[in-house]
């Protein structure tokens, strides 16, 4: 098919009617149409655009016959699952959304302990289907993110110290791509897209279908949140982040996040706490936090499926909001995170409604995801480091632009502390190749930073699949061809 430069014209009844008529289940919105208002609706009110047609697909076939319908017509599109994503790339002023949402189907495979789920699926729609026969995988810390966005992007999580990332553990996708073929995507199938898939698979295709291991998980868990005030305590809980990551061994994790909750006077940290075992042996990993005596506890025992819902309340719907990552190196000197505590309470001083902006820090163990080299998958930022995540929050349109600004500069300032770290210890080779987690990545960080030394060979893989850059609210993999003007440069939701 020719390259065609796509755009977002006035989309007039007989084009929605052939779109309709070449559908065989879904359901086609338009502006005036019932159930609109809510199918434009994000995670972040900040990236909510006006579509001029959502399409609701139902099957793999029909997701095809919707990316022919935009190539034909030359109508611009994107694609949207769990709308989590921050950036605006699952939407579209004027142009067309291909939306997954009813696309959630799981269906579990108890002789080979394998997932099967469909594209639209939001990580809580797989862990309760999953806990039913005793198993698990690695999805994301809050529940109502998107399986593909977070899959196809690499994906941390609680289960990370024991199988690394979500991608280590993906089997098989079934994607439709950019000319409306349905591929199955595996080691044995494409195994060059498969390669693309596990880090980079939004610039590729749509994925309709996902296969995952799963992996045996009957015990509970003991797990909560534990609120500190950060003037009293920020020393105890850094020092014992940086310890647990030393000494665990795959079942202990945290997340520490610098938060301002209403119970708590003054800026606070609030650590989610993970043991993958009995309760006992975790009071004892986590006792010097116990005895800090927490202004409020939360742990207890509970089934892993509750886990991934353990931070919803902080990260709700509604509000505008948006995530910029870093990257830091324990030990992290609690010093530094102090500097932090003081740059929210900056922002909470200088931009109005900001209150519930969070800086979130991962404390995860790292030894299961080393093990996979870094050129094994698209995903190139695998290391000993742990990633960094600045959310603002905030009401009013009026202060995108501070918050933006805000985002950046903090990211800025881990670099500069990374860079410091480094030369204290005196330059490690391994830590020369250390980028940025991209689905934590909503203002547009370089595809080389991302990317890393994958970079060139992702390039040469778009150009055998979707030379015509169809696939263009990723990272730009394409350089020669130019975006159009309503995208950004970040991963297509799914997220």
């Amino acid at each position: 098919m020719a390259t065609q430069a796509r755009h977002s014209s006035r989309i007039d009844a007989a084009l929605v009617q052939e779109l309709r008529l070449s559908l065989k289940d879904s359901t086609v919105l338009t502006p005036d149409s019932q159930g609109y208002k809510e199918s434009i609706v994000r995670w972040s009110d900040a990236v909510e655009k006006n579509a001029e047609i959502v399409v609701y697909v139902g099957t793999a076939e029909d997701i095809s016959a919707a990316i022919l319908f935009s190539r034909k017509y030359s109508i611009d599109f994107v694609v949207a699952g769990g709308k989590h994503s921050s950036s605006g790339a699952s939407s579209i002023v004027e142009g067309m959304v291909i939306d997954l949402g009813k696309m959630r189907k799981v269906q579990v495979n108890t002789d080979a302990n394998t997932v099967d789920v469909q594209g639209g699926a939001v990580w809580k729609d797989v862990d309760e289907a999953a806990a039913k026969y005793g198993l698990a995988m690695v999805g994301g810390t809050v529940n109502h993110t998107g399986v593909a966005g977070l899959t196809l992007g690499g994906g941390y999580g609680w289960l990370s110290g024991r199988y690394g990332l979500t991608i280590d553990s993906l089997l098989k996708l079934k994607m439709v791509l950019a000319d409306g073929s349905i591929q199955t995507v595996s080691q044995d199938e494409n195994p060059d897209l498969f390669w693309a898939a596990r880090g980079a698979g939004q610039s590729f295709g749509v994925t309709a279908e996902f296969t995952f291991q799963a992996y045996e998980q009957r015990n509970p868990i003991w797990a909560g949140q534990m609120f500190f005030s950060a003037s009293r305590s920020l020393e105890t809980v850094i020092n014992f982040a940086n310890q647990l990551v030393e000494k665990s061994d795959g079942d202990s994790e945290i997340l520490v996040t610098i938060a301002a909750p209403p119970f708590v006077e003054g800026p606070a940290l609030v650590v989610t706490a993970f043991h993958n075992g009995p309760e006992v042996d975790a009071k004892n990993i986590f006792k010097p936090l116990l005895d800090a005596k927490p202004i409020k506890d939360t742990t207890s025992m509970k089934p892993y499926h509750e886990m991934n819902g353990v931070m919803n309340h902080a990260v709700p719907y509604g509000g505008r909001k948006l995530s910029k990552g870093a990257v830091i190196v324990t030990p992290v000197d609690p010093n530094f995170v102090r500097s932090l505590v003081v740059d929210l309470q900056r922002l909470h001083q200088t931009v109005p409604n900001t209150r519930r902006s969070i800086i979130l820090m991962e404390f995860l163990s790292l030894n299961q995801l080393c093990k996979v080299a870094s050129d094994a998958t698209a995903f190139a930022n695998r290391g000993r480091h742990q990633n960094v995540m600045f959310g603002p929050f905030w009401e009013d349109a009026e202060s995108d632009m501070a918050c933006q600004l805000w985002a950046r500069q903090m990211s800025k300032r881990c670099k500069i502390e990374l860079e410091r770290v480094k030369r204290q210890m005196g330059n490690p080779e391994s830590m020369d190749s250390i980028g940025e987690y991209g689905n934590y990545d909503a203002l547009g960080a370089s595809p080389r930073v991302i990317f890393g030394n994958n970079y060139d060979r992702l390039t040469q893989i778009k150009k055998q699949y979707d030379p015509d850059n169809v696939f263009n609210k990723s990272y730009s993999l394409v350089p020669e061809l130019s975006s159009p003007p309503d995208a950004q440069p970040h991963q297509n939701d799914e997220s």
